[in-house]
């Protein structure tokens, strides 16, 4: 299991928010690349990053960030936000993207998810937000009546076999994860998947680890890393065990 630092990029900051509210954000860093260096020289072994104003505008708009983070460090990045188009999705792995998380798009344009998933395979992660029980899409403005798994399960038959769960009502808050819903989506996915939401302790990565839940292939943390509630190299010992 890896620990994925998050840099997610609004108005060319790194920032984080509270519960996916645009109106509750704090600024980390004025340059999204010295964050993500902070991160790499710290010992992160892959970065997930997000283009905040993409994910509410509907195209990517933070891709030169993410071509300097790539061309500048060296560890993959998993980008998300704002990909609802072929093109959008080939601009950002040509900024350099590993891999690409597909969110709004997969949920309301499945012909892209099916051309998605043929063109580009492993490098396509659907992300699953999850708000009230429900999953949250664009820029976690509006919510499906569709749950967290069984929005899994229905993208599973469509051929997806990794995915990103979030528990938006948890994110940024430090509170810890729900590992009762965890264990719920790891009975559901039948692929890979990482976890983001309420990570606040070296305690709640211990709580993950002990869950021994061999789908699980990572942990998503943004806040706790920032505000040094523990740092990357002793969260990623905690994931090794």
């Amino acid at each position: 299991m890896i620990l994925l630092p998050a840099v997610d990029i609004r108005d060319g900051k790194a920032v984080r928010l509270r519960q996916g509210h645009f109106d509750q954000e704090t600024v980390y860093a004025d340059d999204p690349l010295e964050a993500a260096r902070s991160f790499v020289e710290a010992g992160a072994r892959f970065l997930h990053v997000v283009d905040l104003d993409g994910a509410r505008e509907g195209e990517p708009a933070n891709l030169e960030h993410v071509e300097r983070i790539t061309s500048e460090l060296d560890v993959p990045v998993e980008l998300g936000g704002g990909l609802r188009s072929i093109a959008s999705i080939r601009r950002a792995l040509s900024a350099g993207a590993s891999r690409v998380v597909l969110g709004t798009a997969a949920f309301t344009d499945p012909d892209l998810l099916d051309e998605a998933l043929s063109a580009f395979t492993s490098r396509i992660l659907v992300g699953v937000d999850v708000r009230g029980g429900m999953v949250s899409v664009a820029g976690w403005t509006r919510e499906t009546q569709m749950r967290g798994e069984d929005a899994i399960r229905r993208m599973q038959e469509r051929g997806a076999t990794r995915f990103v769960y979030t528990n938006v009502d948890r994110d940024g808050m430090l509170e810890g994860p729900d590992l009762d819903e965890l264990r719920r989506v790891s009975e559901a996915v039948r692929g890979r998947f990482l976890y983001s939401g309420g990570i606040g302790s070296i305690e709640d990565l211990r709580a993950l680890a002990d869950m021994r839940l061999l789908n699980l292939a990572g942990v998503i943390s943004g806040k706790a890393l920032y505000e040094g509630r523990f740092g990357v190299r002793e969260g990623q010992e905690v994931l090794d065990v």
